[in-house]
Parts: structure tokens; sequence; C-alpha cells
């Protein structure tokens, strides 16, 4: 029923990527661990370096192939893409060389969906040939990502929309040209259209910084994109909101399915690289006179690792699958989407946790890359929406499939089972049972 082969020329393909990251983008991993780098103009180092790698991926043909063709990706599917993402997510350069950096990849196809003509040359077209970058602007500090408790409001004044409020940890924000910002525009409506998602030009007058967020170990200003904003009176065309008035809602989950599932794909490839490492040490190194490898608890480790990463990774390549071929309704994929977010948080961190606790010390350090992976670990259980969310989400549609009884005892009770079995085995049971 599912099919996750591919054809002899893309699977080259993901063999020049694999190699590609190996001698070529390691180098940017290793001299810049901060992908914020690159974000700043004045950073040159960086950018002179990944330059030449990025087009070398659009003559491979390989740039931003989450797009479809009309917007000048390849149109590959989810399955190619989960199979390319999971090597790219080796490497935190790979997306930024590749163009399927976030949030980048969902503001595009937000962009391409839902914007103008002249919203699409101005914004899109920029974002698409990597000479922008944008930010999504959703979260609030008294609210998280729950749309129910926002706060940042947008008022009709007569061509223009005035926002107010305070928005946190908005994505790329020090260097973004543009903000994808979600504003209540009517605080009465029920929560799924009391929201619009408006564009705002980073130049706006009343856009301002309270303060860039450090995260995942980056703990100078320097190195922090995330930005905690404050809309003073931000005042906005009409023209400028993505789809109509109380659709923000709806526009920002086309964007979420997808970063979604494409966090999860990377997620495949951060944990094997941690599998990795872990099998290397545990060949390598001694203890007690013996190799790690002949540990008994130690073998646990890795094969536990192993059957989890193999389950995860099956679970992707399905809900790839099952958006590929869910073209009449897109909502098809919401529960298996909602499944990777939940398992991608938890086997980020246990299988980093055990490939560092077997590097010991040395893992505890920089000059490993599981340091960073596993203070990055949590934030998989938090981007996109809480893992407590998808668990309920999960939940909830899975029992629209089942329906109660209305019976005093559950439809498994075996007595009434028995009864009806037997009754319609009479006969048989007669002729060929002794007699009670």
């Amino acid at each position: 029923m599912f099919d996750f082969s591919v054809e002899p020329e893309f699977q080259a393909k993901l063999d020049w990527i694999k190699a590609f990251l190996k001698e070529e983008v390691e180098a940017l991993d290793v001299l810049f661990p901060h992908v914020a780098h690159i974000y700043n103009p004045e950073h040159k180092a960086s950018r002179a370096i990944l330059k030449p790698l990025q087009e070398e991926v659009r003559r491979q043909g390989l740039w931003a192939c989450h797009l479809g063709e009309e917007l000048g990706g390849k149109g590959y599917g989810q399955v190619k893409l989960a199979l390319m993402n999971e090597i790219l997510g080796q490497s935190r350069w790979a997306p930024t060389v590749f163009g399927t950096a976030a949030p980048d990849t969902g503001n595009a196809e937000i962009l391409a969906m839902f914007g103008t003509k002249e919203q699409k040359e101005r914004y899109l077209q920029p974002l698409l040939d990597g000479e922008i970058v944008s930010c999504f602007s959703m979260t609030e500090p008294q609210a998280g990502s729950d749309p129910g408790e926002f706060k940042v409001t947008a008022v009709r004044d007569g061509d223009h929309y005035v926002i107010n409020g305070e928005k946190w940890f908005s994505s790329n924000a020090r260097y973004a040209a543009f903000m994808l910002t979600i504003a209540v525009t009517d605080p009465d409506a029920p929560l799924r259209s009391r929201m619009s998602m408006f564009v705002v030009p980073k130049e706006t007058p009343g856009l301002k910084f309270i303060r860039n967020a450090p995260y995942m170990g980056e703990f100078t200003e320097e190195l922090s994109t995330e930005g905690y904003l404050h809309y003073d009176n931000v005042r906005i065309p009409v023209d400028h909101m993505l789809g109509g008035e109380g659709q923000g809602f709806a526009v920002a989950q086309a964007r979420l399915g997808g970063g979604r599932v494409h966090h999860a794909m990377r997620t495949v490839g951060t944990c094997q690289r941690a599998l990795d490492m872990m099998c290397e040490r545990a060949l390598s190194r001694r203890t007690r006179g013996k190799q790690l490898s002949e540990m008994q608890l130690v073998q646990n480790d890795i094969a536990q690792s192993y059957i989890e990463l193999e389950q995860f990774r099956l679970l992707v390549l399905k809900t790839a699958w099952i958006i590929d071929n869910a073209h009449d309704d897109p909502r098809k994929a919401v529960t298996h989407i909602a499944m990777c977010k939940v398992v991608a948080g938890k086997i980020s961190q246990d299988i980093v946790t055990r490939a560092l606790h077997l590097h010991g010390s040395l893992g505890a350090t920089h000059e490993l890359p599981l340091a960073d992976m596993y203070m990055s670990a949590p934030t998989m259980g938090i981007a996109d929406g809480p893992t407590e969310v998808h668990i309920s989400t999960v939940a909830k549609r899975l029992l629209r499939n089942y329906t109660p009884v209305d019976t005093l005892f559950p439809s498994e009770h075996l007595p009434p089972k028995v009864a009806k079995a037997r009754a319609r085995y009479a006969d048989v049971l007669k002729e060929h049972l002794p007699a009670e």
C-alpha cells in the first residue's frame, strides 16, 4: 500500500547531497556554529563561503525543493523531501545552503497561496532567490502559541489597519525584511475567525524591538535572531492582509502543517548523526578491560536508539506519503503530522541524551556537536505548538472513528459473545460435544 521507493536518478541526487554535506557544508558547521551569522550583512566571511555553495545547489537543481513547480521548485512531493531532509538534518547550515531554512519556507508558501501579485513581486521572489529573510510573528509573551489568549490587535482605520501589542520569539525578526504578523481583528468572534494575518515591512514606523531572545546555547545578543517586538500604532495598508479578515487562523494552519512535518524530517537526520557517533564511540572506547560495545547497557542504548529511530523514520515517511496522496483533502494528514510532532520532541531528546552520556565529559563540551544538539532537543517539544496540544489532537481525531455503546457492558464483553457463538453453531456443538 505504501511505497517509499525512488527512481535511480533521484537516489543519485540523495547520494550527491550526502557527499556535498560532508565535503563542503561541514566547513560552515565547524567554522560558524551559529547560523545567525549569515543574517548579519556585516558578517562577510560566512556569506562568502555560503554563496558559492548555494549556487552549486542551484546548478544541481536542488534549490528550494519544498516548492511546487509553479514557484520554481521541483514539485518532488513529501516522500522525496523526507528522504532529502533526513540528510539535511545532520547539518545546522544545510537548510540555508539548500534554500529550505525555517521560517522562510513556510512564509514563502503562505505568500504563494494568499499573497497578491504585488506582494509576490516585492516579498516572495526575493525570498525564493535567497536575497532576503523573513519573520513569522505569532507567539505572545502572556500566551505563547495559544491563539485564544492573543492580545495583539489590528483595528481598521480607513484604508489601514493599526496594530498594537507585543509579540514574543518572532522568528528571524532581527534581520528579516518583513514580518508575517497575526493580530486579533474581531475579539468577539469565534476562535477560528477572530484573527487576521498581515505583511508588515521591517521599516514600518512603530515597529520596535524590545530585545532579541538568545536561545539554544546562543547566549549573546549578537547571535540571537528571535525578536521580542512591540507594535506601537503600526499602520498597515488594507492590501497587506493575507487572506480575508478573520482568516488568520486558517492561513497560519496552512503554513504550520508543512513546517511541522519538515521539522520531523530533519529530526530523523539529527538523531541518525547522534546514533552514528554513539556506535563509533562504543567501538573505539575501552573501560574496565572491555570495549564499551561489549557492555550490555551500552548495547541496550544503541539497540533502543536504532529501533526508535527506525520507527520514527517510517512514521515520517508514511505521513509524507499520506500528504502526497491526499490531494482531495489535505486534512487527512493532520493526525499523522501531529503524531510526528509528538515523537520528534521525545526521540531527539532520548537519542541525543544517550549519545552524550556515552561520550562522557567530552560529550558535554562544545568540542563535539552533541552539547548543542542536546540543548536544541527540548525546542522540538515547543516549536510549532507544544507537545501537549498535538497529543490532544491525535486523541480527539482518533476518537472520531469510534462510537459509544448503548449497552451496560462493553462491546467486547465475552458472555454475550459466547452465547451468540453457541447459538450460531448449536447443531455442531450438540453433535460433537458431550452433553453437559
